[in-house]
């Protein structure tokens, strides 16, 4: 399997990581950063730990978070993207729900929209496609401000299932690739915790049944810590790494994460217990 952006192709053979690069001041997890030299450091040493991806984030999604402006999120987001296209060979992905934004990112260099309403504003589907992207194809149910408050689903492996395969018609028929989609179940956004199990519980049926590529995104999250104790997002490295070795093994060709070395480290045994086995 191989995922096209734009003038690069990422082989998905092996599992990708791809590096959280928060250039926010109110990231859940503690890490963000709001000067680009910093901001290009951090990205510089995620892709010497193995991340294959850097994935840039200017509007914080964590639980509650407010929105914040078009101009504000340019402001954080474009410098960044400028200097890592012209000083790093990273695939650079950003994490934006904007069609403005996402246009003005991919001229200044990004591979990747990473969207977390899956293509809830019909341009952006549009935006993707005319400059040869890739997009993630995320679930959210409600927006960040609203969607811990009392999410339901009658089922929400098949309710998720049912939305990829609706987004990827929409991106598919402004013209995305079917080798440029990546699915993503969203873990966090919009699920309670058992919700969020179900969901990882079904990584393997999930890929079996989608041909487009999954990618998970759980690390240092909220229900890590109520599973295993630890309240601060730093402390849920172990749990998280843990995740990545169940779903790497289940199947996913992606996993977003924080901490980029010890994750790799995860899933280079996956792959030499699942090469064994072939």
């Amino acid at each position: 399997m191989k995922l096209r952006v734009r003038d690069k192709i990422i082989d998905l053979d092996e599992p990708v990581i791809m590096g959280v690069l928060n250039v926010t001041p109110d990231s859940f997890s503690g890490d963000g950063v709001v000067d680009v030299a910093a901001a290009l450091e951090q990205a510089r040493v995620m892709v010497g730990e193995g991340a294959r991806v850097i994935d840039v984030g200017g509007e914080s999604s964590r639980p509650g978070a407010q929105a914040v402006s078009l101009d504000e999120e340019l402001r954080r987001v474009v410098p960044v993207v400028e200097r890592l296209a012209r000083e790093t060979t990273a695939v650079i992905s950003v994490d934006t729900a904007k069609p403005e934004v996402a246009q003005a990112v991919l001229e200044a260099g990004a591979h990747i929209i990473n969207d977390i309403t899956g293509l809830r504003d019909e341009r952006m589907a549009g935006v993707v496609a005319k400059y040869g992207a890739a997009v993630v194809l995320m679930h959210m149910q409600g927006t960040p401000e609203t969607m811990q408050r009392d999410p339901q689903y009658d089922d929400v492996v098949r309710e998720v299932a049912e939305f990829w395969r609706q987004r990827t018609r929409r991106a598919r028929a402004a013209g995305v690739g079917a080798d440029q989609i990546v699915l993503d179940p969203g873990i966090g956004f919009g699920k309670t915790m058992e919700h969020n199990l179900e969901l990882l519980r079904a990584t393997r049926n999930l890929v079996a049944e989608f041909r487009e590529p999954v990618l998970i995104g759980a690390s240092r999250k909220g229900f890590i810590g109520r599973l295993t104790g630890h309240e601060e997002a730093r402390d849920r490295v172990f749990g998280t790494v843990a995740l990545t070795a169940m779903v790497v093994r289940d199947g996913a060709a992606m996993v977003r994460v924080h901490d980029v070395a010890a994750n790799l480290d995860a899933v280079k045994l996956v792959q030499v217990w699942r090469d064994e086995r072939d």
